[in-house]
């Protein structure tokens, strides 16, 4: 099968699903269905998983796929391919390399200049003394003042366009490192595309289109949910807006794409799970998994027709490491499931084993014997023998292990196997091995990809799979979305969703006479929301952004919303020690608590002020309350600390209140209670 003979039919991408790291990409491709049914769907990314290719046909046309892989093709760049961003960054680059020469060359100019000074000749002992050229030097003097302020002109005027070259230069190289990797990097451009066969036999117009779809998994995708919150002061109702803040590196553009954002972890093994039977009796070894086959009748001739159409390309030999003229060494034809039939008396197929196919394992040789251990060593090449050199001992030889080869537990990974193709040697082709091939700059793409794991995460951002618990969801976004792959974070609106919103306050004068607002959302819907920041908009105005906690359906949490101004609120305490009893053998301390609350708001508001009591497990220490509070450890048991109590009211626009409340703690008499008998 040759690129000629496949026709290209381009792919447009329709959908993507983001998973906590990853996502699948949904492309669509459509067009007749030519001779042979062979199609290069064209556009995959170069970071794809080859291993998550899936195609079908859509509609009822009666067209199937048949066979679907993955192949890379390589192609030079044009000059004009890498973008104006690269040649841009080039350009400055020079240009900044030449303005730094020339600096240098003007320092250098000024330190020669500077360097010139009157010498007078050197004096003899004899000699009378001479007459100083004063004219000259101070004409000399006035010639290097003169070169010297040109030139440190003409040095600032360097440096100022080397400064300008500069902050230009690196502008340029912080926007081509944020390009998106959609543009490739390298002189070779390497496209992917899926090589599809169709089998169109059931179709009842042969010229009609047919419209494909695939799926594919890439890595290097992350989201983190993100909620704008709109509501008026006295409503009951608010709006919040799901956003999603989306970061992708996957080497393919998002633009126009149904996005969905879900919770799963897309790597997450699916493997069914093996049940082991319970033997009573005496220990028995467990029978390991043979996965060996009959190979099936007539495989060598089925490559008969490859054999008999002409001579193949000759490709180019990999030179030989022993030396010169040395060829290199041929590849060991490892045995194949099936490759000999078992010795007589050998353990025949377990029934419970996989179905019937035509595979092979690589031959492994060790010190307990076959299939035991590593891989034997390649054979010596074979040249003529010099003249005079010594024959070379004969290998020894092995005897045959009975009954069908034993292969590991990592021979018997099928979804890691790889067929071998008519291109093989004749004891491999049409046959399964383990596939070892490793393409570096598929690792290098994956590993690029992947880097969008480690991003600093935004303010109040948690990682979905860690609010989501252990349930899994999954948002569609209302409209389409753009996301570039540029490694950086973007917005995606996914909808709206009405929730339950409104005002309360919460004061706890004990620790801190401030009075805090909170706004109590509540869920009716039947979609979890998920903890992420929250921008809290009152009246049109924005008030702060908030971590919203993890609300799931029906459920009601706070969000804390700072302190308000406008509320005050007073403490004052009192504590009056005295004796009773028939001898005056009880202590009593009587603890008055005094609050006032002033609203100075123009609306009513919601307020909890909560105290605390305390408690005892004591047989001898009694504790009474004076107060009409209500315990909240008892309503919510818990969530408050034990002997927490709290006042509800509703303080009208300009209102005030006081509350009054206390408690009485009788102890026997002589003792006295640690740290002291004042509690407040």
């Amino acid at each position: 099968m040759t690129a000629e003979a496949a026709q290209r039919w381009g792919s447009t991408l329709d959908s993507v699903v983001v998973y906590e790291q990853g996502a699948v990409c949904r492309r669509l491709a459509r067009g007749s269905v030519p001779p042979g049914g062979r199609v290069r769907v064209t556009g995959l990314p170069r970071s794809l998983d080859q291993g998550s290719l899936r195609a079908r046909v859509l509609g009822t046309s009666g067209a199937r796929v048949s066979e679907a892989r993955v192949e890379v093709e390589a192609e030079p760049l044009g000059m004009s391919a890498p973008g104006e961003l690269r040649r841009e960054a080039e350009r400055l680059r020079d240009e900044y390399a030449a303005a730094r020469a020339r600096k240098d060359h003007v320092l250098g100019r000024i330190k020669e200049m500077a360097s010139l000074r009157p010498v007078p000749p050197a004096r003899e002992r004899e000699d009378p003394h001479r007459v100083a050229p004063v004219d000259a030097w101070l004409e000399l003097a006035d010639f290097v003042d003169e070169r010297l302020a040109g030139l440190h002109a003409s040095l600032v005027e360097v440096e100022e366009t080397l400064l300008r070259v500069e902050h230009e230069l690196d502008v340029a190289s912080d926007r081509l490192a944020r390009a998106s990797t959609d543009v490739p990097s390298a002189p070779v451009d390497t496209t992917v595309s899926a090589l599809l066969i169709l089998d169109a036999s059931s179709m009842r117009d042969a010229t009609a289109e047919v419209e494909l779809e695939l799926d594919y998994g890439v890595p290097g995708a992350v989201w983190v949910p993100a909620y704008r919150l709109t509501y008026r002061q006295g409503e009951d109702r608010g709006r919040l807006l799901l956003r999603a803040s989306v970061a992708q590196r996957t080497g393919e553009d998002w633009t126009g794409v149904s996005i969905a954002l879900a919770t799963a972890d897309l790597r997450r093994g699916t493997d069914l799970p093996s049940l082991r039977s319970i033997r009573i009796g005496r220990r028995q070894a467990a029978a390991a998994p043979s996965g060996w086959r009959e190979p099936p009748a007539g495989l060598a001739d089925l490559f008969t027709g490859y054999d008999t159409s002409g001579p193949r390309p000759v490709t180019t030999a990999v030179p030989a490491v022993g030396g010169a003229g040395a060829a290199p060494p041929p590849p060991p034809a490892p045995p194949a499931y099936g490759g000999a039939p078992p010795a007589p008396g050998g353990p025949a197929p377990q029934p419970g084993a996989p179905a019937p196919v035509a595979r092979s394992v690589r031959a492994r040789t060790g010190a307990g014997g076959a299939f035991g251990g590593s891989s034997p060593a390649p054979l010596a090449p074979m040249s003529p023998a010099a003249p005079g050199a010594a024959a070379p001992p004969p290998a020894p030889s092995m005897a045959p292990v009975a009954g069908p080869p034993r292969p590991s537990g990592g021979d018997l990974d099928y979804a890691a196997l790889v067929l071998a193709g008519p291109e093989e040697q004749a004891g491999r082709r049409g046959r399964l091995f383990p596939g070892s091939a490793f393409d570096p700059v598929a690792a290098e793409h994956r590993r690029r990809a992947e880097a969008v794991a480690s991003l600093p995460l935004p303010h109040h951002a948690v990682r979905p799979r860690e609010s989501a618990g252990s349930f899994d969801h999954r948002f569609d976004t209302a409209a389409r979305a753009d996301v570039p792959s540029d490694g950086a974070w973007h917005t995606v609106t996914v909808g709206e969703i009405p929730v339950g919103a409104h005002t309360e306050h919460l004061c706890i004068p004990a620790v801190e006479q401030t009075v805090y607002a909170t706004l109590v959302l509540s869920n009716a819907t039947d979609q979890s929301l998920l903890a992420g920041p929250v921008e809290v908009i009152v009246d049109d105005d924005f008030l702060l952004t908030a971590a919203l906690p993890t609300l799931a359906p029906g459920g009601v949490r706070r969000v804390g919303l700072g302190p308000a101004e406008g509320v005050q609120v007073t403490r004052r305490t009192h504590v009056n020690e005295s004796t009773s009893g028939l001898r005056n053998n009880i202590t009593v301390l009587d603890h008055r608590v005094h609050v006032e609350l002033a609203n100075r708001l123009a609306v009513p508001v919601a307020l909890e002020v909560r105290e605390r009591v305390p408690v005892t497990s004591e047989p001898d220490v009694r504790i009474e309350e004076r107060a009409d509070w209500r315990p909240l450890d008892d309503a919510e048991p818990g969530r408050h600390a034990p002997g927490t109590r709290a006042w509800r009211l509703d303080l009208p626009a300009g209102g005030t209140a006081v509350l009054d409340g206390g408690y009485e703690i009788r102890i026997p008499a002589g003792k006295a209670l640690v740290g002291g008998n004042r509690r407040s």
